[in-house]
């Protein structure tokens, strides 16, 4: 693999909803397949899950990816999924180097596979698992402001034919989802009213107020308890350049407070 110039990829924003959405995709997973056709073949996948957090940016270095199946108490046939996914070398190297060549601390992980963060919207996207995958962990203790340098930081890598992911939800809170899932699956109205906001900061792209989310957006501490499920959100809209355009190609709610909605980051 060469670090050739081509036509920038956009970067994105995916839901990974909770693990049954790998057997039940629904209208989010058909909106994921449609923008995974529409998009130029990538030369590599670059893609970030909430569920692999470390204290430093990490590069998972494997040539082969194991599908890991990080969740307890779902259907038994989830368990037997699998996303036979390989890694590249030369592309593990090239995330590293432009992270290290932005100044930000990074190390690598030989062994490393794929959680369901990654596997689930993958499977949906690329189904053949044809593409190398680089899986690159969350430093989620540093924030947001921290997970948009790291997605500047690798803005070159999308006109070399990198195709960067973030894989998240826009809410996720685990306790409202067992007390809807309790009490007649009702939806609480800050779920849509925090993804809708989140849109409109987007649409205007106004990047220093989303950075600034959790002081400024409705119910933002509801919508995320933790921040680790946003957090990709922010290095997609990094790598894709200041002037970038964000479009929504999804917009949905599953299991009551997950939204579902998926972003394209444009460059322009």
């Amino acid at each position: 693999m060469t670090a050739t110039v081509s036509p920038r990829l956009p970067s994105l924003f995916v839901p990974h909803g909770a693990p049954t959405f790998a057997l039940n995709p629904g209208a989010a997973g058909a909106a994921l397949a449609r923008q995974a056709d529409q998009l130029p073949r990538p030369r590599a996948i670059l893609i970030i899950s909430p569920h692999w957090i470390t204290d430093m940016p990490t590069v998972g270095t494997a040539d082969r990816l194991d599908t890991i199946h990080d969740f307890w108490g779902f259907p038994e046939p989830l368990y037997a999924l699998r996303y036979p996914a390989t890694g590249c070398r030369e592309a593990a190297d090239a995330v590293h180097d432009a992270l290290r060549a932005a100044g930000l601390p990074v190390t690598r992980d030989a062994e490393r596979g794929l959680d369901h963060g990654a596997w689930v919207p993958l499977r949906l996207m690329y189904p053949d698992a044809d593409i190398p995958v680089v899986p690159l962990s969350l430093p989620a203790q540093h924030g947001p402001e921290f997970a948009y340098r790291m997605g500047q930081a690798l803005t070159p890598l999308t006109g070399q034919g990198f195709l960067i992911i973030g894989s998240g939800s826009l809410t996720h809170n685990l306790r409202d989802f067992q007390s809807a899932w309790q009490n007649g699956g009702q939806t609480p109205a800050y779920v849509r009213a925090f993804a809708d906001w989140l849109a409109e900061r987007a649409d205007d792209n106004d990047v220093s107020v989303l950075l600034d989310y959790r002081r400024q957006a409705p119910d933002a501490v509801r919508a995320h308890p933790s921040e680790e499920h946003l957090l990709p959100f922010f290095i997609a809209l990094g790598a894709a350049g200041s002037t970038a355009r964000a479009e929504r190609f999804h917009r949905g709610i599953d299991d009551y407070v997950i939204a579902m909605d998926a972003y394209a980051f444009l460059p322009r």
